[in-house]
């Protein structure tokens, strides 16, 4: 089993291989991903199509009979947080081997926390195996992201147990993140139900992202004869032939099925909510998100920044 590279090695392979390239892609707009979270009211306008709905401000929509938003000044400087899933379904890949959800875990998280810290703002981490294991404290400058970096590789590989319950992370952000700020929940969402509702109750304090690492072998398998599956949370084992083209279909209504759950969950907890493959090319996926920002936000989230996201 080879040593994992050293923080610095991390550090620079991502600004070389992804930052240069998201430098240019999205010419310095980062707004669209990073917007503030500002607190002080600025002012009040008619709702448009796109807006969140958040913002509606209802004692005026209620005296005027027409929908109002609330407009805030945004804060230059802010503060986002990683709730981190280190659980041990985590920790699967198949396309290459190397790429495991964990690896494009740690890839993700350095490049988000790399380019915050360098405009100075400042990144903390929560940590969660199978209980909230540790928090980094939130910090800026690029010896934070090292020190992030090196959490996230010393973080181990949870022994198997019940089902993952994630409302220990939601939970635990919503208790040690106490100033409105940005939060990415970044995890397969593999484990307990319902933990929709403490998405839910982070959201309406922050600004929260959801991020679902995924393998594209958890939604079909291929022809390759007899195989033994093993759930990763549980340690489970069965044994099944892939040749059976009635079982390989079965598998595939029942990732659809699940899919559809998780995407019901994030739609009642009112948040955004990203896909990020092990067999995706990291740079297109960041550019997708941001798009996505972009998009959902309108026109006001970038007034007066030149350079719109392109595609990829």
């Amino acid at each position: 089993m080879t040593s994992e590279p050293a923080p610095e090695r991390i550090l620079q392979r991502l600004d070389w291989h992804v930052i240069r390239r998201l430098d240019g892609l999205l010419q310095g707009d980062y707004r669209t991903l990073f917007r503030g979270s500002g607190v002080d009211l600025t002012d009040l306008r008619e709702y448009q199509p796109g807006d969140d709905v958040r913002a509606i401000d209802w004692n005026v929509t209620a005296r005027t009979d027409v929908p109002h938003v609330r407009e805030y000044a945004e804060d230059r400087d802010l503060t986002a947080w990683f709730l981190l899933d280190f659980s041990p379904s985590v920790d699967f890949g198949t396309v290459p081997e190397e790429r495991r959800k964990r690896t494009v875990l740690i890839d993700f998280v350095t490049t988000l926390a790399r380019l915050l810290t360098r405009r100075g703002n400042r990144v903390g981490a929560i940590f969660y195996g199978q209980r909230v294991e540790r928090t980094l404290p939130a910090g800026s400058g690029r010896l934070q992201v090292l020190q992030l970096i090196q959490a996230m590789q010393r973080q181990p590989i949870a022994a198997r147990a019940p089902l993952t319950d994630l409302n220990l992370l939601l939970e635990a952000g919503h208790r040690a993140v106490k100033r409105r700020s940005l939060v990415f929940v970044i995890s397969d969402f593999i484990g307990a139900e319902g933990w929709e509702r403490s998405l839910d109750l982070l959201n309406r304090r922050h600004a929260v992202m959801a991020v679902r690492l995924v393998d594209p072998r958890e939604q079909s398998l291929p022809d390759v004869g007899a195989l033994i599956l093993e759930d990763s949370e549980t340690g489970e084992q069965v044994y099944v032939d892939t040749a059976d083209r009635r079982f390989r279909e079965r598998f595939a209504v029942a990732a659809l099925a699940r899919e559809a759950a998780i995407s019901t969950a994030f739609a009642r907890a009112g948040v955004e909510a990203v896909t990020l493959s092990t067999d995706e090319d990291l740079v297109r996926a960041i550019v997708r998100m941001a798009t996505l920002r972009h998009r959902r936000r309108g026109p006001a989230a970038t007034t007066g920044v030149p350079g719109a996201p392109r595609a990829a």
